[in-house]
């Protein structure tokens, strides 16, 4: 019934990046934030590291076979408020989800595991 998921290049041992919840129709991701293929936090600038949470994203969606149009609800945990950040993730947020039809979605502001990561991004996508 829960199938985890993990993209082929995820480096993240001892955890799942989605749980694929079949009868139930639901995927239902974990945490994803701005690291490159190696893990790497991306610290170039916000921008790259928010682009690049929303591209890990979208390596786990392609492999439970789902794409960002699947997702039902979105959730961004910030480390901190701030006008430019909350921008920044909007514009990138607006290159992946159908305007026309967005998930819902909201910012909370929160301690991340890690001070260098700025956001991280959990969705909740219906299974087709």
């Amino acid at each position: 019934m829960l199938t985890p998921v993990n993209p082929p290049d995820a480096c993240w041992p001892g955890l799942s990046q989605g749980m694929l919840i079949r009868g139930g129709g639901l995927f239902v991701s974990g945490g994803h934030v701005g690291v490159d293929i190696d893990g790497n936090p991306v610290t170039v600038s916000t921008e790259a590291q928010i682009v690049a949470m929303f591209e890990n994203l979208g390596r786990t969606l392609t492999a439970a076979g789902l794409t960002f149009a699947h997702v039902a609800r979105a959730t961004c945990y910030v480390r901190e408020f701030s006008p430019e950040l909350l921008e920044t993730i909007r514009s990138v947020r607006k290159r992946h989800f159908d305007q026309a039809h967005p998930p819902a979605s909201v910012m909370v502001q929160a301690g991340l595991y890690d001070p260098v990561f700025l956001a991280e991004i959990e969705v909740i996508a219906v299974v087709p």
